[in-house]
């Protein structure tokens, strides 16, 4: 098993999660591939972490899944903008830890029997 983490990247979690569920468990090339064509930010973001992760383990992307992948909230920039009568509103813009952690596939006990069978 081998894993990837990217600290204080600038997407906003709640988000970037939305992408994590869905390649969690996936074999890694396929998910690679799927990432490739979705239009949000994360996705490239999530995309470059699995290659990562992968080359860290010296695995090829098509022998390993995705175990874990998860999204955590980091540190919020605060940023204030004008307003009317001398006030101010503030912009939050928040950032997230991506972990990436990939495993050769766990064969079940089905798959085993029958091919001792």
């Amino acid at each position: 098993m081998s894993r990837a983490l990217l600290k204080f990247v600038r997407v906003s979690p709640t988000k970037a999660r939305l992408i994590a569920r869905e390649v969690q468990g996936m074999n890694a090339e396929l998910a690679l591939a799927s990432l490739e064509f979705m239009p949000n930010k994360a996705a490239g973001i999530i995309s470059k972490v699995i290659a990562s992760a992968v080359a860290n383990g010296d695995f090829e992307p098509n022998e390993v899944e995705i175990t874990s992948c998860r999204v955590d909230k980091a540190a919020v920039m605060k940023r204030w903008k004008p307003r009317a009568r001398g006030t101010a509103s503030r912009i939050i813009k928040p950032t997230s830890h991506i972990l990436v952690e990939v495993g050769e596939p766990v064969k079940s006990e089905k798959e085993t029997t029958k091919k001792g069978a």
